[in-house]
Order: C-alpha cells, then structure tokens, then sequence
C-alpha cells in the first residue's frame, strides 16, 4: 500500500503544472446592437439578449435568442461588461 502511495504521490508531483492564462483587455466592447426578437415561442420562454464576447483579439457579437426558464419564477440576468482599473472582463450571464 505504501508502494501505491508513494508511487501516486511522485506521479502527482511530476505532472505538469495546469496554467490559467488570463487575457487583459484594454478596450472596452462597443455598444451592443438592438435586436428586435419577435415573439416567444411559448409562455415559458425569455429573451436572452446578445452579447459582445472577445475572442481571439477582437470583440464578436453572439446574437440573442429565447430559452426555456429553468424554473417558475426564474429570470435572466444578462452578460455585462465590468470596466475594472485598467482593464474589462466580462461577466457571463446567468438564471437567477
């Protein structure tokens, strides 16, 4: 059982480190663009608005679309952009 351990443990140890790049950006995302959805699909449906998102050095917008509420009551808290010191992140949206 200590073979195991061991073995397990310097497995472990030399495994490569998982590295988290983050991506700073400096330029704030342009204004989103009006969408005019039409009608839900069913009573049950919410509108989730478009976002812009950044990828690969450049902002590219995701057009809105309607979904299914997880749940009575649910509600849509949409993506938003938070300007913090010198830099944007993004906030994804979510059910609440």
């Amino acid at each position: 059982m200590k073979k195991i351990a061991l073995a397990l443990l310097l497995a472990l140890t030399l495994m490569p480190a998982v590295s988290y790049a983050q991506v700073v950006i400096r330029v704030g995302p342009p204004a989103p663009i009006v969408e005019h959805p039409g009608p839900p699909p069913g009573a049950d449906y919410e509108w989730i608005g478009g976002y812009h998102d950044y990828v690969n050095g450049q902002y590219v917008w995701h057009p809105g679309h309607y979904d299914r509420r997880p749940h009575d009551g649910a509600h849509w808290v949409a993506h938003r952009w938070v300007h913090r010191g010198d830099h944007w992140e993004l906030r994804e949206g979510h059910w609440r």
